[in-house]
Parts: C-alpha cells; sequence; structure tokens
C-alpha cells in the first residue's frame, strides 16, 4: 500500500533532479516519494531507478501525501483532472511550471492548504541551479522547512514577491541559455583565429567553468577581476575596447529586458 509522504505529478528532468537530491541528503526514503506521469513512462523509469513508488492512480497516489509537486508540462495545465481540485485538499501544492501565476493554479488547485510556485532553471538538473518562488499565503514554518529541503536539491532559492518572476525568468531561467551561446561565440571565434574546432570548443568551456568559478570564490565584483587581467594597451585591452564600441552591456541588458517582457506575456492568462 503506498503510503508516499511527497507525491510528484510529472516525472521529468527537474522532478527527477529532486528526488534524486532528497534521496542522496537522506530526507526522506524511498518508500515516502510517489510518483506518476501523463504516459507513466518517465515515472515508471525514475521509480526503478531510484526505488520510490509508481502510483498511476490518483486517489492512491495523493491520498496520503502531505506535499504534492506538480511537475508536468506546463500547457497541460488547462486540461488537468478535475478531480485534482478535491484530491489536493489540505495540502501543500508546489508547482514547477514555468509561467503559471498562482491565481492560476488556484483555479486547479483551489482547497491547497497552501500553493508555491516556483521558478527554476536548467542548472537546477545537476543540483546548481538557482530557484525563485513566492506562494499564494504565507508559508507556515513546517511548509517553509519542507519546501527548502526539497528545493535545497536543486541548487540555491530564494523566496521573492510574484511581480519579480518575471525579471528572474529572463536573468536566471533563460540565463543560461544566453551564456550558452555566449560559450558557442567563443568557439567560433577561437576557430575563426586558427584553433582547431575541437581546441577553440575545450578552450571556451573551460576558460567560462575557471572564470565563473574564480568569481564566485574570490569575492570581488566582476569589474574587479577584469581590471586585474586587463594591462593597459594589451590584448585583453583591445578585446574590450571592441565589446564598448559594439555596446556589449547595452545588448545584454536588452536581451534580459525582451526576456522579460516575453516571460511577462507568457503569463498573463
Amino acid at each position: 500500500m503506498n503510503s508516499a509522504k511527497l507525491a510528484f505529478l510529472g516525472a521529468g528532468n527537474l522532478a527527477s533532479a529532486i528526488v534524486r537530491g532528497l534521496l542522496e541528503k537522506k530526507v526522506y526514503a524511498p518508500a515516502e516519494i510517489a510518483c506518476t506521469s501523463k504516459t507513466n513512462v518517465t515515472a515508471r523509469k525514475l521509480a526503478d531507478d531510484t526505488g520510490i513508488v509508481f502510483e498511476p492512480d490518483l486517489p492512491l497516489l495523493l491520498g496520503p501525501a502531505d506535499v504534492v509537486v506538480v511537475a508536468f508540462k506546463p500547457q497541460s495545465l488547462a486540461a488537468a483532472d478535475p478531480s485534482l481540485a478535491e484530491l489536493t485538499r489540505g495540502k501543500l501544492v508546489v508547482s514547477l511550471l514555468a509561467g503559471k501565476k498562482v491565481a492560476t493554479l488556484a483555479r486547479t488547485f483551489p482547497h491547497a492548504r497552501n500553493l508555491v510556485r516556483t521558478m527554476p532553471n536548467t542548472p537546477s538538473a545537476i543540483g546548481a541551479g538557482v530557484t525563485s518562488y513566492t506562494s499564494l499565503n504565507p508559508l507556515s514554518p513546517a511548509d517553509r522547512a519542507a519546501l527548502e529541503l526539497m528545493l535545497d536539491a536543486l541548487g540555491i532559492h530564494l523566496q521573492v514577491d510574484e511581480s519579480q518572476l518575471d525579471a528572474l525568468t529572463a536573468l536566471g531561467g533563460s540565463g543560461p541559455a544566453f551564456l550558452f551561446e555566449y560559450v558557442a561565440a567563443m568557439r567560433e571565434a577561437g576557430i575563426a583565429a586558427g584553433l582547431a574546432p575541437d581546441v577553440a570548443a575545450n578552450v571556451a568551456l573551460e576558460t567560462t567553468l575557471g572564470a565563473a568559478r574564480l568569481l564566485a570564490r574570490s569575492g570581488e565584483s566582476p569589474e574587479a577581476l577584469r581590471n586585474k587581467v586587463t594591462s593597459p594597451n594589451g590584448s585583453t585591452f583591445a578585446g574590450l575596447q571592441v565589446l564598448s564600441a559594439r555596446q556589449f552591456r547595452d545588448t545584454i541588458k536588452e536581451t534580459i529586458l525582451t526576456s522579460a517582457r516575453r516571460a511577462e506575456e507568457l503569463s498573463r492568462d
């Protein structure tokens, strides 16, 4: 008989990352976590891989659960099973659905004791992410503790007002894609400068990783570290002059602001 305290509706990459992190940190035992998914394929695989409970029957899945994690595709919310309204009565519902506001979630889960909207980013899948979250009502100490133990599995987290989530979606959620594009541009520049493609790709990646680690560990600002590697009229200085002339910072700012505006459009009901 399923007696799991934590239930997942959906078993994709983020759900898997949370489950594996919770098990690794021994926050929950495998028997205390259950999951289902639309076709049952991903849920069955996650259960087989981790030892958690696979339970396709919604009443059996949600009945004993105290916390329900909504991890299916955002576009599936509108067509969610109507029985979820009653089955989540009195439970803490945590949504991983991008762009779905708490007011929208409340229409599907009207009887939850509280609703939490989260915005994880893709590095969360390896426990190196940033997750912003907001709640419909103030979280009780017990619910906050349960939520933050879960989000710890994804990386760092911060509670914000929902009005800030569109900006954080652009900066934290879309930010990795912009960094990937930067690394790709570095790779292509290295090739143009005469490097073999594999060498250019490896150096672009390792330079990005090393610089990010140095920035994280140094306690210094990006500008301070930039200045340390920039000699007057040296090669770094020459390259930075090109970035300045091409308005690199303004380009990045407009990239983030455009992404934030689109996030706001997508979150409208």
